[in-house]
């Protein structure tokens, strides 16, 4: 196998509209493509400034309902102030947290997938 990274994640959304503004004005992501792909069909895809992977934003799969991804992991350089941007813009954000692994904070995009913010832990000086 030669896989290099992963490239895409399909996030399920009701409105590509506001989804795409959300990821974008509200997260900061850059918009990457939003491009029609037939009748009443689009791609959307979004993503971290020069990130290598990014989401599109797909409706109309019946095996995969706006709303049903859970556990999409973003990083941050400063948990503690992304999340109260977030709060500012209206979120319900739940944290911040610290775990062994980092400092992160919970939220739901606008159909409902879960989102994880996450900052990993200070590094400690050698004792």
């Amino acid at each position: 196998m030669n896989i290099t990274h992963i490239q895409l994640a399909s996030v399920p959304v009701t409105d590509q509209d506001r989804s795409r503004d959300f990821y974008v004005n509200t997260l900061g992501f850059d918009l990457l493509r939003d491009d029609p792909m037939g009748p009443d069909q689009r791609w959307v895809q979004v993503g971290p400034p020069g990130a290598a992977t990014s989401l599109t934003l797909v409706t109309g799969f019946p095996t995969m309902p706006a709303g049903s991804v859970k556990g999409l992991v973003l990083q941050t350089g400063d948990v503690d102030a992304d999340s109260e941007r977030l709060r500012r813009a209206g979120l319900s954000v739940e944290g911040p947290t610290d775990a062994p692994w980092g400092r992160y904070v919970t939220f739901d995009d606008p159909d409902g997938n879960g989102i994880v913010l996450t900052s990993p832990p200070p590094v400690r000086p050698a004792s």
